[in-house]
This record gives C-alpha cells, structure tokens and sequence, in this order.
C-alpha cells in the first residue's frame, strides 16, 4: 500500500524497483503491528537475536559482517558537479560518472529481496525546522534502526504532500563487498546511494549521510546551520534553562557531556542538566533574532565498550528496553548483552561479536584481538529512554542557544576553558580544532589532529566555503549570536594524569560558561581569549586547590607559538579560499604572543 500520491516520491521509487527488480514493496506506515511483524521475522531468519525479555524487553542483538563494522573514510564521496565544490578535504566523484558505477553495483541487487520504503523525518514530524526524506533499502535491521532513530511512517508522507524538498536516500546491501563499497552523498540532488555495507553508520542514512553531508549543504544554501554538536539545557536552582551546543571530535566525552549528571552538591543546591541531543544539531535564525535549535534524531546510535553506570548512567539506562545492540558479546547465561567497560564481570559463557564462544581466560586489555565486543559496537536506543531527556524534545520549535563550546584533548596547550574575543574569533578557534590522538586510535599517540567545528568527515562542501558561512551567519545573528567558549577537559601532568576531575564536575566550567553570557562573571583577557579568573570556578567538595587549577588555566606562550605554526601550516590546504577574517585572526593571535 502506498502512503502519498507525490509524484516526485512514486517514480523514484518506480525508478529504482526497475533497477534492483525486488520481489515485493513494503512501505513502513510506523505502525508498532508492522514493525513488530518484522522483528519476529528478523528473529526467524537469524538476522537478530531477541535477548532476555525480563531484563531487557524490547531489545534485540544483530551481528554484521566482520568486514563491515565501522564508517568507511576512504569509501565516502561528495560527487558535486565541480570539484572545486567538495573542497580538499572530501573524496570527490563526478556524479554521472559515480551514479553509472553505483548503478551498475546495485542492478538486480533486490532479486529474491523485499525493497522496503520508509518515509522519514529529521526532527520532530511538521516542526519548521524539520527536513524530510524517504529511504530504500533491503534489510530489515535498516529499518528497525531507522525506526529508532527517526521518526517513520504516513505521517510523514501526509507533511511532505505534493513537494519534492525531500532527501532520497537508496541502500543495496548487496553481497557487502568492500572492494565494492560507497557511500556517495550528491549534495546538489539531495540524493545519498550506499551501497555493499549493512552497517549502520554507513546505512542508516539520515545519521551522518543526511543530518551532516547532505543538511550542511542545505544549510549553507537556505541560511542555517547542520552541525556536529550535542545540545544540552542547563537548569539553575530558580528554575531558569539555558542551552549550549558543544563539537568535539570523537573519544573527547561528548556523550557523557550531553547526558551529564551533576556533582552531589550542585544537585543539592537545585542544578539539573537536560539533554536534547548528544550529536547532531540544526540551527535556525528565530523571529525574535536569537539562533534555536533541534536535534534532527529521535533517538542515540551509541558506542557500547566503556558505556557502564559511572561514566554514562543515563546512556546506559537508555539502552535497557527497545533497543538493538549491534557487536556486542551475548551473555548465554541469561540470554542478555555484554562490552568491555560495562562491568568487571566477564561472562564465562558466552558469544563473542562474531557469533565464537569466547574465552574470557585469554582476554588482554592490551590486545582488542581478544575483546568479546567489537570496538566500534553499537547501541541503538530511543531517545524517550533517557532520564534526562529535555521536556522541548519533541517540540519541534527548537531551543534558543546561548553559547556555542568547542573543545578537544590536550595535555598542554589549551586551558580548561576559555571565551572567545568575539564571534569571528570564535569561527577561528572552531576552525583550527585539534585533539590529540590517544590509543584509542589507530597510529601513533599524541598526534595533533585538526578536526574543525568536529565536521572534517561530514561536511558536505568546501570547507572553506563552510567556514564563510559560519561568518556570514555571525553577522546576521549580531549581539544575538552566542557566545563562543573553547574546552579541554585532558590537560595531564608530568606524569600523563589528567588533573581535571571531568564528568559530571564538568557542570562547574557550564556554569562559568552561563555566567559570562549573563555578564555575571569576570575575567582576564589573554593572548588567545578570555580566561575564567581562579575564584569564579566553584570547586566547592572538590580535591582541587587553587594552585592546581591556575595551572590548568594557564596560557603557556612557547606551546602556543608553536601552536599557531601549525594552524597556518593547516590553513595552507584551504588555499585562496579561506576566508580573510580567518587569516587577520592567525596574524592577531601572533601579534598577541609576541608582545
């Protein structure tokens, strides 16, 4: 049964079923009767396993290919009609050129396969700052996840009505090939076509493929913005909200940042912590001239090793009832999940990720090749779970920002927190965004990494185009714009110790953050920006004195010459294109280490 008359949506659909042949259509209304049918019908043929209904009602284990377990870089295109357009910092493809490939990829692909249709939404169904899209796809697992992660079904169909502004997102599992695998972003069609992977950063296409590439590019046109950020509401002891969005690249505690829970005493005192979203953020100019945003999903596409109660209580409660894990380790003994982190407990009777009785004698903690859970595996989890899960979730209006944090792992170089001079300067720093890797990643330890505004893999177009924009954005906005803040929670010792707390002591730098938008704290303006003064960083319970907390406060001029070397040298690859405000900030920031 078809669930809309548009014709734009009816002979693309007709375009591709000639092209892939499937055996039948089955568009997904988002009825709990038609998902559940595919549930035990994903149970039936292996493709999930259903766990423990009385510990975890709901929730299901699905296990991918071994060779397809993560985003694939070097498999990801932009395919603009001029290079030019996907900017140094993407893999390019002439789009003629890669749909005839992709095409030829996925020919017939569907035969003996059911092509499943699912209307989608990226943010709350009619909220005007939503955006829609329709994916195809032949795996059942793809849509149980989207059904997560967006909000599916007729409804959606019944908002678009005749229009064709929708994003068309094809997926061929194919026979998951990686010498044959793509994920192609064709940002002037607003089209997405993967094919050969069945793993969900790759196929679940409104995650990274829509909310970024695709919406960023949109952004950039229309005049907002598609961002790689949490949003989190700060609720003080009178009752007041106010919302920040905060970038950081991956394993820099944006999860745990988003889902934050506050120190004892500052819950004492009345402080609560909501969380809208924990990764992708759209924002919009509102009537009242203030930036608002949403968070374009409906639910966490989470890491699952080191998720346990101490480091994300409220990411681990989300995951127990109607949730997928994906790589995980299964328990045999009472049929639920297990992940390195989760506990101390390792199961002495169970599955690794691969579907291999493991043996948790051999297990190193040094050597991932004796891990019962991939890495890299998954939880899929409704939003809704969350104890904290703001109350303007589901609203759709969007939620006013008041700062905008950047931030990543350094052990030397930027303090614990710092405001931008102004909202150019703030572009600045976001542009110039590193961490410092850890081993965690592949390769050596301590290598910067420039990862700007934490959208180097997910920005749809030129990058220096993308950072115009953000300048362009800063001017409409005026003395609304947000302000900007840097963090870095990693600073360490001479020992390599981290010396600031982080978690939910995080809450105390937020609130010094609330406090400069409210022009209710003071503080000393250096070379790079404005650094809190000692005194207005509460570390009340805390075993921190204030020596400890200078340190990490400190501005060390040597470290940010060198600093600045480098992020001329990584300004160099934007070429003639980087926007001018960008290069007077660098010469600022010299001027100011010289004097």
């Amino acid at each position: 049964m078809e669930l809309t008359t548009n014709k734009s949506v009816l002979d693309w659909i007709s375009e591709k079923a000639d092209l892939v042949k499937p055996d039948k259509i089955v568009w997904i209304d988002g009825s709990e009767e038609q998902l559940d049918g595919l549930r035990k019908e994903a149970v039936e043929t292996g493709e999930m396993i259903k766990l423990n209904e009385e510990k975890l009602p709901g929730c299901y284990l699905h296990r991918t290919q071994p060779n397809d377990v993560a985003r694939v870089e070097d498999r990801t295109f932009i395919c603009s009609k001029k290079k030019e357009n996907a900017g140094p910092t993407n893999n390019w493809c002439d789009p003629d050129e890669m749909y005839k490939k992709l095409y030829d990829i996925a020919r017939d692909s569907y035969k003996g396969r059911t092509m499943y249709v699912i209307p989608f939404s990226m943010g709350p169904i009619g909220s005007p700052l939503a955006k829609i899209g329709v994916e195809i796809t032949d795996s059942i697992y793809v849509v149980l996840n989207m059904a997560i992660m967006t909000r599916v079904g007729k409804a959606v169909m019944d908002v678009l009505g005749d229009s064709n502004d929708w994003v068309r997102g094809f997926h061929a599992k194919c026979n998951v090939d990686p010498e044959n695998r793509y994920i192609c972003q064709f940002p002037e069609d607003n089209a997405i076509i993967s094919v050969n992977s069945a793993y969900g950063g790759n196929v679940l296409l409104g995650k990274k493929c829509f909310a970024l590439r695709i919406a960023s590019y949109q952004g950039w046109k229309e005049g907002w913005m598609a961002e790689h950020m949490l949003i989190l509401g700060l609720q003080n002891p009178k009752g007041e909200v106010k919302y920040v969005a905060a970038a950081f690249p991956s394993a820099c505690g944006k999860t745990n940042l988003a889902m934050l829970i506050p120190p004892k005493y500052l819950q004492e005192k009345g402080y609560k912590i909501w969380t809208v979203g924990d990764d992708i953020s759209w924002m919009r100019i509102g009537k009242d001239g203030r930036l608002y945003a949403i968070n374009p999903e409906n639910g966490f596409f989470g890491v699952a090793p080191g998720t346990n109660s101490k480091s994300n209580f409220n990411a681990l409660e989300s995951t127990k009832k109607n949730t997928i894990f994906t790589n995980v380790c299964l328990n045999l003994d009472d049929n639920t999940v297990w992940w390195e982190g989760l506990n101390k407990d390792l199961p002495t009777n169970a599955l690794d990720w691969k579907g291999n009785k493991w043996d948790a004698s051999k297990f190193n903690k040094a050597d991932k090749s004796t891990y019962a859970a991939h890495p890299n595996s998954r939880f899929t989890a409704p939003a809704e779970n969350c104890p904290c899960i703001s109350p303007e979730f589901n609203k759709g209006e969007g939620v006013p920002i008041s700062a905008i944090i950047f931030g990543g792992r350094r052990a030397k170089c930027a303090p614990l927190v710092y405001q931008s001079k102004s909202w150019e300067n703030g572009v600045f720093i976001g542009s110039a965004m590193a961490s410092e890797t850890t081993a965690a990643a592949a390769g050596a330890v301590g290598v910067v990494r420039r990862d700007p505004m934490a959208m180097l893999p997910f920005c749809g177009y030129h990058m220096a185009d993308y950072f115009q924009h953000w300048l362009d954005m800063g001017k409409k906005l005026g003395d609304k714009a947000p302000k900007i803040f840097n963090v870095n929670w990693f600073r360490t010792d001479d020992e390599g110790n981290f010396i600031w707390p982080g978690f939910g002591d995080n809450m105390r730098v937020l609130n010094w953050i609330i406090d400069r938008c409210e022009g209710k704290a003071d503080a000393t303006e250096t070379a790079i920006g404005y650094v809190p003064k000692p005194e207005d960083i509460d570390l009340t319970d805390l075993d921190m004195d204030m020596d400890t907390l200078k340190s990490i406060l400190d501005v060390d001029k040597d470290t940010w010459m060198k600093e600045a070397a480098e992020i001329e040298e990584h300004y160099k690859k934007f070429g003639d294109k980087l926007p001018q405000e960008l290069r007077n900030q660098l010469e600022t920031l010299k001027a100011n280490l010289a004097k």
